[in-house]
């Protein structure tokens, strides 16, 4: 077999392995799948009447509104997962016994973000579900469905190599619980929950050039036909440049561990 047909054969079935303890703890699924679906009954029915109104709709703007940061958070979430099993990988002897074994090296890293990834879309595809359930009501065209999607994986992958990173960096899995909490904050300081427009002047600044909020202006306004403006373009290169250079760090720091 060449070279790449083993490292492929390796990253299969270190996918496998990650897929399987998915299976084997449903809880950690659960937890990151209930809590953005939390978040998102509270805004909704708790706030989004009042919120709502300063969109110049009521609750049923305020859904359509607010699905784009939830699904942000739902991955950001997610992260959190990832760094986790990352570093109890690190730490409990197992990349040592991988280290001694005949498989390609990049196939460890691979089996985390792949298996991440497909947990992270099956958990936004559950939040998109819940959402149509109370009033969600896109007017998407296929078209603009399937570049969402895309948008929507192009930052999982990118946030799911942060949370490698972040894994690998971290000396116990419980400091690696914590690495990725910042992530979870940005969709608030962004235009997930509210316009930027509405921020005080600093905040808002804040909130208009930070990487969260032009990756939901672009989901927003596929999901709702709005104009997107450069937001794409803004979205896109925040996650290859996130991705790459989280990409590069993990690689380094898993070379030298």
């Amino acid at each position: 077999m060449s070279t790449l047909t083993l490292a492929m054969r390796d990253s299969s079935t270190m996918v496998r392995r990650q897929l399987k303890r998915l299976l084997r703890y449903p809880s950690m699924t659960v937890q990151l799948v209930v809590t953005p679906v939390i978040i998102l009954l509270l805004f909704v029915y708790v706030l989004g009447g009042t919120l709502g109104a300063g969109l110049g709709g009521g609750r049923d703007a305020y859904i359509n509104y607010v699905v784009p940061g939830i699904l942000l958070m739902a991955a950001a979430t997610a992260a959190t997962g990832t760094a986790v099993m990352v570093a109890t990988d690190m730490t409990e002897g197992i990349i040592a016994r991988f280290r001694t074994m005949r498989i390609s090296r990049a196939s460890v890293l691979t089996g985390h973000v792949v298996g991440s990834v497909i947990q992270q879309l099956l958990g936004m595809a559950v939040v998109i579900g819940v959402a149509l359930a109370i009033g969600f009501r896109p007017n998407a065209t296929v078209v603009e469905w399937l570049a969402a999607t895309g948008m929507l994986t192009l930052f999982v992958v990118a946030i799911t190599w942060l949370s490698v990173a972040l894994g690998l960096k971290s000396p116990t899995p419980e400091a690696a619980s914590n690495a990725p909490m910042p992530l979870i904050l940005l969709p608030f300081l962004g235009s997930g929950f509210v316009p930027t427009d509405s921020m005080p002047t600093v905040l808002r600044w804040f909130a208009e050039y930070q990487p969260f909020t032009p990756i939901m202006e672009t989901i927003r306004g596929l999901f709702l036909g709005t104009p997107i403006g450069n937001s794409a373009a803004i979205a896109i290169a925040w996650c290859a440049g996130i991705g790459v250079l989280s990409y590069l760090w993990a690689k380094n720091t898993f070379n030298k561990a």
